[in-house]
């Protein structure tokens, strides 16, 4: 087929059309993951694309709340020009919404997880889209550091299960950060959009945020002892000593110190890191993002985020959960040869009155489970439909013309070696069943 090259014809900018070989490499992609979180019993939900505008706005700070993908008024209220619905910018909030709404019908606590598109309007760029995938999991109503243990366990044997090689968690604690602030005595009033300067240090440079932070009211000489300390090679270290001076440092150090101890046997690389913010204001405990070799960004993050359940109106539940960034694992793992995989059996058409018997016999083979094939081109030449029946990677190709109808028999070309043989039509089932393995 021609390749268009008409803009009308081209996915908006931030979306992508998958063909079949992405398509079976995403599909097993989530199936691996899915069998990783049955395993740590997880259920699974699923909810509907959109929400109600309020159910998403406020819940995610300044910076994400301008990203949400907003749905105007329909009928007599679209010449308003208002908004009253918006698609959902993550899985988390519609988790709180389905906690709130279903409480008394979920278990206690409640392990969740989630594998759906998710939209934001954001500017496209390497592994950013406006439309992706999220693969989220989460324990509600559990304020246990073994739930936190539990969601970064199963992240990391996902992403060890899809092959992701060298990962590593990045660990803080939103009360650790607050514990910094505290410690640096910076005003309150601007301690939010301080920590979203401090976000933004794995893309930026250190005078860049300084810059930024100056920008939000934050004196100088404040902001460059912020960014020395979170910058320097000892940043631990100094971080550790500033924390134990506040009581919510300390509280901050011991949920991150808990963590690493639980989860020490099972993950090597996961430590400390001072400089992660974690931009979305919903996180209180401890948070973390995952990077590898590559890509940049985090590939996986997540965090505790206790009371939002309560913002949407429903019981003060504790909550912690996580997410793979599929879109950004799967150009670092080596997928299986997808475009090699055919069908089973190639069926040519070499007249149309031997059409009915084919139909008739192709039912059989798929009946038994067989990937079959059925030539619905204009030529009649076998030449041209046996290229067609190579370019479908088939494994054997059957040719079924009135003399194999007279004999009752189908000649089955074997695809790899060009041998061919004739078998009864009664027993072609069974023969290619036997020789395809199924």
């Amino acid at each position: 087929m021609p390749v268009a090259t008409s803009n009308n014809l081209t996915p908006a900018s931030g979306t992508r059309d998958f063909l079949a070989a992405e398509v079976r490499q995403r599909h097993a992609a989530f199936a691996t993951i899915r069998d990783v979180f049955d395993r740590y019993g997880f259920e699974p939900l699923e909810t509907p694309a959109f929400e109600r505008l309020e159910v998403l706005t406020g819940k995610y700070g300044e910076e994400g709340d301008k990203l949400i993908f907003k749905i105007l008024r329909r009928g007599m209220h679209e010449a308003s020009g208002e908004a009253d619905l918006a698609l959902r910018y993550d899985l988390t909030v519609p988790l709180t919404r389905v906690v709130g709404a279903y409480g008394s019908r979920l278990p206690n606590p409640y392990k969740r997880y989630a594998i759906a598109p998710v939209w934001r309007a954001d500017r496209p760029g390497r592994g950013r889209f406006r439309e992706f995938y999220q693969c989220d999991l989460d324990v509600v109503g559990s304020g246990s550091p073994l739930a936190d243990a539990e969601t970064v366990s199963a992240l990391s044997d996902a992403l060890a299960a899809l092959g992701v090689p060298d990962f590593r968690f990045l660990v803080n604690s939103r009360n650790a950060l607050h514990g910094l602030l505290e410690g640096y005595e910076v005003p309150s009033a601007i301690s939010g959009r301080v920590l979203t300067a401090l976000d933004k240090l794995d893309k930026l440079t250190p005078d860049d945020v300084t810059a930024e932070l100056r920008a939000v009211g934050l004196d100088e000489g404040t902001a460059k002892s912020i960014i020395a300390d979170l910058t320097a090679e000892d940043a631990q270290d100094r971080i550790r000593h500033r924390l134990i001076a506040t009581d919510v440092g300390r509280a901050g150090m011991a949920e991150i110190d808990q963590l690493l101890h639980l989860v020490s046997g099972q993950i090597a690389r996961i430590s400390f890191t001072p400089s992660l913010v974690r931009g979305l204001d919903y996180y209180t405990g401890v948070i973390y993002e995952v990077t590898a070799p590559g890509m940049p960004g985090s590939i996986a993050s997540g965090g505790r985020y206790d009371g939002l359940v309560a913002k949407l109106g429903g019981p003060d539940l504790p909550a912690c959960g996580g997410s793979l960034g599929i879109e950004r694992i799967l150009p670092l793992i080596e997928a299986e040869d997808a475009d090699a995989t055919g069908v089973d059996v190639a069926v040519t058409v070499i007249d149309d009155q031997t059409a009915a018997d084919l139909f008739a016999l192709v039912s059989g083979l798929r009946a038994a489970r067989m990937r079959v094939a059925f030539y619905l081109g204009s030529s009649g030449k076998l030449s041209r439909q046996m290229k067609w029946a190579n370019d479908q990677r088939a494994k054997f190709c059957l040719i079924y013309g009135q003399a194999e109808r007279s004999a009752g028999e189908v000649t089955v070309r074997d695809m790899a070696t060009g041998d061919q043989v004739r078998v009864p039509d009664g027993q072609i089932v069974s023969y290619l069943t036997e020789r395809c393995g199924r």
